[in-house]
């Protein structure tokens, strides 16, 4: 079942691999701080857009220019929930470039998504975290802009990858499969006084449709909420057999990577928000992270109680919600141990790969400078020099109390490798080997797999593939000296697999269990597999 998680994930990694090739850009290259100019003709125009937002009356139309390719026509208006404020000269901001001419694209692209970076000090939360994100599940590129309004500078900003059709044409292949927008007005829409309050996006199941309207969007041109009913239906009565509708190994991720970056803004949060839901060619749901501007505990309500402090933020339950039925897609999902070892795998995998060995600090503090003279110059930031300074090592704000990323986060991570769920050590791959033809035999057919695992392993398989759209298929490795794998009980696995038909290639991963844990080599299986050829053996 293991190996089932991820067959799929890896077929939408090729396709977006296929897709990346074809259309080289650098648009949301980090390393490209883009331009966006706006032309306004309406004076006042803060203030029509400020009730354009209120009253969701449409757009505003304007024209724009991004990296010196100017679109006539445009439509403009604010964006975000909490981070729209009326008056606010600093607005998250959503262009729509095809408002008035339907053929109008950047670089495939039909809108652009501003994020003002709210509650950031740092300036450099949503880009890391959806560098982060991007390691292990679909999730938007990122990158930052400078906007210019009617020829001034207006200010750094977040250039977020809008998910319309060529982002879900590129990640799966597809884009008019149906697709849901988790992400409510939390405090402006309400739920019918007949459905159950104050849970959102949280996936639990109601009867009537009425229940899902507000919070859950269409954004797809054809769909209804059949789909989404029937998901909630299997989830919290049948969670056994939700696999046949939802993505396990994505939602996993998604879960384990919220935890870990104390992504509170978010379904693991109070308001279960802030993630879109779409369904594959293969009929499941694929969850889609989306606003990370308050991720590394800038948001700090988990839906239990009062805000949480430093220290609480600091030492987050890895498995929280773990027994809250208004959060099923965590308390279902963990009730199922093969489930519950995966996700605690996957939390392993994010703190050891991005936060034990200060990864992320690294890349904050580069980010840092590569931005810092736009941030100085920025005319509207909400943060002073100072304060993005002091802004990865110390909280900031008397009120808001905005935490320092690495603040933060070495504590949490120390925390993380004691806590009880991560101190259970799983097996450990620890050198993977496939035989070589020797000089002057015949040529091989088979591939010959061992993997030397320690750490007491109950159980060892390999996943693999004759292609790279294939399923993944899976069969056990053995310690018995039968399977090319020397001496019985010498903690060397081994498998020989002989490939089917004309079959030359196989890509594979290891899966290895004791009771209490799993572990995967590589541990980024759904990006890069290990890979032989029989022609690369017989050589």
């Amino acid at each position: 079942m293991l190996c089932r998680l991820v067959s799929i994930i890896v077929i939408y990694l090729t396709i977006s691999t296929l897709y990346a090739q074809e259309t080289p850009s650098n648009y949301f290259d980090l390393n490209h701080i883009s331009e966006i100019r706006l032309k306004i003709a309406e004076k006042g125009w803060d203030a029509l857009l400020d009730s354009l937002r209120i009253y969701n009356h449409g757009m505003l139309v304007v024209d724009a220019t991004i990296d010196g390719k100017a679109y006539k026509g445009v439509g403009l208006k604010y964006r975000g929930t909490k981070s729209y404020q009326t008056g606010m000269k600093r607005n998250p901001m959503s262009i729509q470039l095809n408002h008035t001419d339907k053929s109008v694209n950047h670089e495939g692209y039909t809108s652009v998504k501003l994020s003002s970076a709210l509650r950031d000090p740092s300036m450099v939360r949503e880009v890391l975290s959806y560098e982060i994100a991007r390691k292990y599940m679909v999730a938007p590129k990122c990158n930052f802009t400078r906007l210019y309004i009617n020829d001034s500078y207006w200010g750094l900003y977040v250039n977020i990858e809008p998910v319309e059709e060529k982002f879900l044409e590129t990640n799966f292949g597809s884009h008019t499969n149906l697709l849901y927008k988790c992400a409510p007005d939390v405090g402006v829409v309400k739920a019918p006084a007949s459905c159950k309050q104050n849970l959102y996006c949280a996936l639990v199941n109601e009867p009537k449709e009425e229940c899902y309207t507000p919070f859950y969007d269409i954004e797809s041109s054809n769909g209804t909420y059949q789909p989404l009913m029937e998901l909630t239906q299997l989830l919290n009565k049948d969670a056994n057999n939700v696999h046949k509708v939802l993505d396990i190994d994505r939602t996993l991720w998604m879960l384990a990577y919220n935890n870990v970056l104390v992504n509170l803004s978010s379904y693991t949060g109070q308001n279960s928000q802030n993630y879109f839901l779409y369904k594959d060619n293969n009929g499941k749901f694929v969850p889609i992270i989306w606003d990370l501007n308050l991720s590394f505990g800038s948001f700090k309500n988990t839906g239990k109680g009062s805000d949480l402090k430093l220290k609480e933020l600091q030492q987050l339950d890895p498995l929280l919600h773990i027994q809250n039925n208004n959060k099923p897609l965590i308390s279902k999902l963990l009730q199922i141990e093969d489930y519950k070892k995966v996700y605690v795998a996957h939390l392993r995998a994010i703190v050891q790969e991005n936060f034990q060995n200060n990864a992320y600090e690294k890349r904050a503090k580069e980010l840092q400078k590569m931005i810092k003279p736009h941030f100085v110059a920025d005319p509207n930031k909400d943060y002073s020099e100072d304060d993005f300074n002091k802004s990865l090592t110390s909280t900031i704000g008397k009120v808001t109390k905005i935490p320092g990323i690495v603040e933060l986060m070495r504590e949490r991570t120390n925390f993380l490798k004691k806590s009880a769920a991560l101190v259970v050590l799983p097996p450990e791959v620890k050198k993977v080997d496939v035989m070589n033809r020797k000089k002057f035999e015949t040529d091989i057919n088979s591939f010959m797999i061992t993997a030397m695992v320690d750490k007491k392993p109950k159980k060892v398989k390999i996943c693999y593939r004759y292609n790279s759209t294939a399923p993944f298929m899976e069969t056990w490795m053995a310690d018995d000296g039968a399977h090319n794998d020397k001496r019985e009980g010498d903690g060397l696995y081994g498998v020989v697999i002989k490939p089917e038909g004309s079959a030359d290639m196989l890509e594979y991963y290891i899966v290895a269990e004791n009771p209490a844990a799993i572990s995967y080599y590589p541990s980024n299986y759904m990006y890069t597999p290990l890979k032989t050829t029989l022609a690369e053996l017989n050589k």
